[in-house]
């Protein structure tokens, strides 16, 4: 197994990413904000595209804790990856910070945008090994 650390942001903002390569299946964790924690976990299964045959895509299900709201970043996630390099990808999301406002909640998502970006490109290169 290969194992790469990812953050993006400072203070409450920072967004924190640990990728775990297991064969050629991917398990990640992002978190942030004051409270990381476990909000959501989704698993996703790469398929044949149902638009363009050449094209690989994927399915995904989700679950999410009672309350929280990383079900979407944690689908969006697993989808993302397990299409782009055709494996089975988990990611857990808990990101959290106590009454955010609009501002607040645009700048983690600008920072888990980063950190994304951020884990492909480390996937690419672990991939390529």
């Amino acid at each position: 197994m290969k194992q790469q650390s990812f953050e993006a942001g400072e203070g409450v903002y920072k967004v924190e990413a640990e990728v775990l390569l297991c064969g050629r299946d991917v398990s990640v964790a992002i978190c942030g904000g004051d409270t990381p924690h476990i909000g959501a976990v989704a698993l996703a299964s790469p398929r044949m595209s149902l638009a363009d045959k050449e094209k690989t895509s994927a399915s995904a299900s989700v679950i999410c804790v009672t309350g929280h709201k990383e079900d979407e970043l944690a689908r969006s996630a697993a989808l993302k990856l397990a299409s782009r390099f055709s494996c089975q990808t988990v990611v857990v999301a808990g990101i959290h910070i106590d009454d955010a406002t609009e501002d607040d909640i645009k700048v983690l998502w600008k920072n888990y945008e980063a950190v994304m970006g951020k884990i492909i490109d480390g996937l690419e290169s672990l991939m390529e090994k």
